[in-house]
């Protein structure tokens, strides 16, 4: 649902950008859809632009 690698959710969640994982065992992890679905709604709404890694930030 979120094509992202693992590495890159688990730094969102630690920065509290994206929903907590819920523990289902001690190898097996999941997320509330609904707290993702709503993550995915204002990502798009926000209008906000991912940066690309490496990349300059445009001088006004």
């Amino acid at each position: 649902m979120v094509p992202l690698c693992d590495r890159t959710i688990y730094n969102l969640e630690r920065k509290g950008e994206f929903p907590q994982r819920i523990a289902l065992s001690s190898r097996s992890v999941a997320w509330d859809l609904s707290e993702v679905e709503d993550w995915i709604e204002h990502r798009r709404t926000s209008g906000a632009q991912a940066t690309r890694p490496g990349a300059t930030p445009m001088a006004s």
